[in-house]
């Protein structure tokens, strides 16, 4: 297992701290109304998305994704500028503008896809593990999803079929507690653990806290190592907490769906702060303009860029 390193821990910070900024930026530019598709930002929760690059450089290694996807894309080497393009709508996008902010892909990252539909990143995603499989291609598939996928029929279907075929799946599981404003005691038996239910389906399983960058880091060493040593899937459980509303570029807590003292504890233990210690205030001040300089570049750029013609609009397209 790699031992995460001072420098892999300056380098955590860094990937944390840039898709922070990113986020931060996008609800700043979507009151002005350039930015029309619906954005799921994952603020709060980067830790998870942030290593994917370091640990998994090959672009053999590929993700699968849900709606809350920039966090997994950015952190697997997505281009910004197609990323920030995409959301403006516009044709240099990473889906030529015409999908936004749920659909994004970067196949030279190993970045594949992403999908709205609750659980679909998971069939996807265990169908392109079978097809390395049968073409004996190397490389793991990451699929990411959220609590509320685990209440799906296609998540037991697909879960079923890794473990039976073998398949060199990693499945990770992004438990923020919430599908929209639900919490999970009005979704799922008030007794039941994830880690501990997909357990008894006959996968090894993982579970750590999502917002500890160092404890994401070594649980995805520990997986990386299992799959590629035994040739067998894994689930892992992160418990994270998302800062802004579940779709949008505001903050919902005046709704009191989330108990204040929940919000405050999960803020206090930003996966973001937990790392700064460990930053020199030089090194902080360096990421910010180096990240800031970058952001801007990305949102000018997509500003400045065309909209497909009509005649593309059935260019490029796949079901």
């Amino acid at each position: 297992m790699k031992k995460i390193s001072k420098k892999d821990e300056l380098d955590l910070y860094y990937s944390i701290l840039r898709i922070r900024r990113i986020e931060e930026k996008i609800a700043k530019e979507y009151v002005n109304w350039k930015i029309r598709c619906p954005v799921h930002l994952s603020i709060g929760q980067e830790a998870i998305g942030a290593p994917l690059k370091k640990l998994f450089k090959s672009c053999k290694d590929e993700v699968v994704s849900g709606h809350r996807a920039h966090s997994h894309y950015l952190g697997k080497g997505g281009d910004l500028k197609k990323f920030i393009c995409e959301l403006y709508g516009k044709k240099n996008g990473s889906s030529g503008g015409k999908a936004g902010s749920m659909h994004l892909t970067d196949k030279k990252s190993g970045f594949i896809l992403s999908s709205a539909i609750v659980g679909n990143s998971i069939p996807i995603g265990v169908g392109l593990a079978y097809s390395k499989r049968i073409k004996k291609e190397k490389g793991i598939v990451l699929i990411f999803f959220g609590d509320a996928a685990v209440e799906t029929g296609v998540f037991f279907e697909s879960l079923n079929f890794a473990i039976l075929k073998k398949l060199p799946v990693i499945f990770i599981c992004e438990n923020n507690f919430y599908s929209v404003y639900s919490n999970m005691k009005y979704r799922q038996p008030q007794n039941r653990k994830i880690s501990e239910m997909v357990k008894g389906i006959g996968i090894k399983t993982l579970k750590s806290n999502g917002n500890d960058p160092i404890k994401v880091f070594n649980t995805y060493c520990k997986a990386k190592d299992y799959v590629e040593e035994l040739k067998k899937p894994i689930f892992l459980e992160f418990e994270t907490f998302r800062h802004y509303e579940h779709c949008g570029f505001l903050k919902d807590d005046h709704l009191n769906y989330r108990k204040k003292s929940e919000i405050n504890y999960w803020l206090k233990n930003d996966c973001l702060k937990k790392l700064q210690t460990k930053v020199n205030k030089k090194k902080l001040i360096f990421f910010e303009k180096k990240i800031n300089k970058e952001i801007e570049t990305a949102f000018s750029f997509a500003k400045k860029s065309k909209f497909p013609r009509n005649s593309e609009s059935r260019k490029k397209l796949y079901a």
